[in-house]
Formats: C-alpha cells, structure tokens, sequence
C-alpha cells in the first residue's frame, strides 16, 4: 500500500498541485491535522474537496488549530480518524487529533490524560494480527519531531506510551512546523513531513511491515 501523508496544510491547499502524480498514484492520503487556520467547517469543506479532488481516498484527523467543527465535519464526510480506526488493505490506521495546551491557546487542546482516552479507544478491538499506523497530530515526547526552536521538547507522553506498548510500524505526526524530520521509538518510525507550504509530503510503502518512507519535497 502507498501512502502519502500532509500535515499542517492551514487553510493553504494551492502546493496540492505541484504533488498531482504522486497523489494520484497513492493508495491512501493522510491529512495529520490543522487542516484549517482557526477555521470551521466550511474551512475544512474547502480543504477536504481539494484534497479528494486529486484522490478520493483521503482520512483525517483535526489539528489543535482546527475548531472542534472540523472534527465534527470529518465525522460526517466519513474520513474522521480521530479516536478511531480503519482497515485499509490488511492495515489498521489509527487516529488521534487536537493536542496538547499551547502557549498561545487554539481551539482544540487536551490534557494528555484525555490523549491516552483516545487513543485507547482508536485501538479498541484491533488485532497485533495486522501492521498498525498511527496518524497523531501532537507528536510523542522526546523525539527529534517534538522540538520547538528553544530546543524543548514538547510532544506527548501519553503518544509515546501508546507507541511503546503498541508498536505501530509508523506515526505520521506534525503540529510543530520547525520539528520536520524523522526519528523512531523502538521499531516505530516518526515522521513529521513539515507543512505543506513547504512543498514537503511523507510517502510510505506499507506490506506486512514498514517498506519504505520518505520525506520528500523541494530541498
């Protein structure tokens, strides 16, 4: 299975056409959150109808700069993954939107507690029988993806733990714009692709086990 994955698009959906082939060719298109800048549903109508407008088959979670609206929306359009899961092709993708409070306060934040409680319910019922993929906007703790330009780390523990004891093969993750790159907990990669201003996407091939991924884009 290929999959390409966008984070952080805020509102700003006109690279979309710089990446037509590639997300023609994709089995599956990630959207990891803040798909609107501090938008609604009309917003994130925009953003959604230009992403299926390259490929129709698209799955989401709301960022923290998403009003909860957004979240509602992607529920009703049916690609909501949010503290829930779907089977794609012998694969379980697994959700988590919104994230933890921000200095600046956004419209969808969560104490980590309130993360874990989602996450456990993502994975409710899933069998370790299949390769597991996380989309999480907040980025779990402690990584080269959760770090702001202070050089604080600011993701998730409760992300971490979850990855820990689950394994996922990959976290496609984003919300901290300056922390674009990868790392890996364990056998789990993380990828953080960067906004999709910058031109960058991650792009994974998915068997039984993690093929291959990528961050690509202009450099």
């Amino acid at each position: 299975m290929i999959i390409v994955a966008l984070t952080d698009i805020h509102g700003r959906t006109e690279r979309l056409s710089d990446l037509t082939d590639e997300l023609a060719a994709a089995d599956l298109l990630l959207l990891c959150g803040d798909l609107t800048n501090f938008g609604r549903a009309p917003e994130v109508e925009a953003v959604l109808a230009a992403a299926r407008s390259h490929n129709p088959r698209v799955l989401a979670v709301p960022g923290n700069c998403d009003h909860p609206d957004v979240a509602a929306y992607l529920v009703r359009e049916g690609v909501s993954l949010h503290a829930a899961h779907v089977i794609v092709n012998d694969a379980a993708i697994l959700g988590l939107g919104g994230s933890l409070p921000c200095p600046g306060r956004t419209p969808n934040e969560f104490t980590d507690a309130e993360l874990a409680s989602f996450l456990s319910q993502a994975a409710a019922g899933l069998s370790h029988d299949m390769p597991w993929i996380l989309v999480s906007h907040p980025p779990p703790r402690d990584t080269a993806v959760d770090r702001v330009r202070s050089g604080m780390h600011v993701g998730s523990h409760a992300v971490r733990a979850f990855i820990e004891d689950h394994k996922p093969v990959v976290c496609f993750t984003g919300h901290i714009h300056e922390a674009s790159g990868m790392d890996s907990i364990g056998p789990t990669k993380i990828v953080n692709p960067g906004p999709l201003h910058m031109g960058h996407y991650a792009y994974a091939e998915v068997g039984r086990a993690l093929d291959l991924v990528e961050i690509r884009g202009p450099r």
